[in-house]
């Protein structure tokens, strides 16, 4: 099992015990405003995405960390990387992704959690593109994904929401370049 650690953080696979603060992440409005048609989920749906995570471990060789506080043990959301279905004209490509509750929004946790993810991807993975992608709007994952390192390839809608999207990328190129 993988497993990344960081200066404040442990990126870990799921447990059971963290089906409800994830789904108290997952049923803040706030925290849900930027995800696909800004719906908030309760804890069945937040165990069904914690078990399909868990599946695309099984069947890719990456997915969705459990993001823990290293200080106290507190489970913070979710970095990792998955296939983004919900985009196909982005296909064939891994997205790097984010979700942390609010208590945590503002000390640099996202970025530092993604980071760990996308050097994983690349180093641990062999992939040679990550992408991200954000609404048009929500500037706080922009600015993250600029930290990373990304730069914006494309602007369109996602067929589900008809939410206006910007897709940002990475290659292993410019990753090992930025990386010295």
């Amino acid at each position: 099992m993988v497993t990344l650690e960081t200066p404040r953080l442990i990126l870990r696979r799921w447990r059971e015990e963290d089906v409800a603060p994830m789904a108290a992440v997952n049923a803040d409005p706030e925290v849900m405003r930027w995800i696909r048609d800004g719906s908030v989920r309760d804890e069945q749906q937040t165990r069904g995405g914690i078990q399909a995570w868990e599946s695309e471990w099984e069947s890719q060789g990456f997915g969705l960390f459990a993001v823990e506080i290293r200080s106290t043990g507190e489970l913070a959301g979710f970095t990792g990387l998955s296939v983004p279905t919900f985009l196909p004209e982005v296909l064939p490509a891994v997205e790097v992704g984010w979700r942390l509750g609010r208590s945590h929004w503002g000390q640099g946790l996202a970025t530092e959690a993604a980071a760990a993810a996308v050097r994983f991807g690349f180093e641990e993975r062999g992939l040679v593109r990550i992408v991200s992608i954000a609404q048009v709007g929500n500037d706080a994952s922009e600015r993250i994904m600029t930290k990373l390192g990304m730069h914006p390839v494309r602007e369109t809608v996602t067929p589900t929401s008809g939410r206006r999207v910007r897709v940002f990328e990475l290659s292993s190129d410019q990753y090992v370049a930025t990386a010295r």
